[in-house]
């Protein structure tokens, strides 16, 4: 796994890794049963506090992406791509509806908007 931290983003570090976490799940490099490093190996390859990582890995289990086995390891969850994938669609209802707030602020009837959210998907 080929996880990479940006020091100078103002992103977290443990949201970085998670983000990447949830991207290698979503590409299936990381499929449902693989196992993720350990807090301190993972801690020591990225130079990085076990905190940072510990608070990752907690944060994607209570998102149900992964599954610590005490003394085992944390795995990644049978459902985890079904999780990203509704993840994902939540994102863009909600940037739609921003878009729908935009258009009607603009005047824009509705109609309209939905004939150019045709035109486009037709030009993809």
């Amino acid at each position: 796994m080929n996880l990479i931290i940006n020091n100078s983003s103002m992103v977290p570090i443990y949201e970085q890794l998670t983000s990447q976490i949830k991207t290698a799940v979503s590409a299936g490099t990381l499929k449902q049963n693989d196992i993720l490093p350990s807090v301190r190996q993972l801690a020591k390859e990225l130079k990085i506090s076990a905190l940072t990582v510990k608070k990752a890995y907690d944060a994607l289990e209570e998102e149900g992406f992964v599954i610590t086995v005490h003394g085992k390891g944390t795995y990644i969850a049978a459902a985890s791509s079904e999780l990203l994938l509704e993840e994902q669609k939540k994102a863009l209802e909600a940037d739609i509806e921003k878009i729908i707030q935009k258009s009607r602020s603009c005047g824009i009837p509705d109609a309209e908007l939905e004939e150019l959210f045709r035109l486009i998907l037709e030009e993809r």
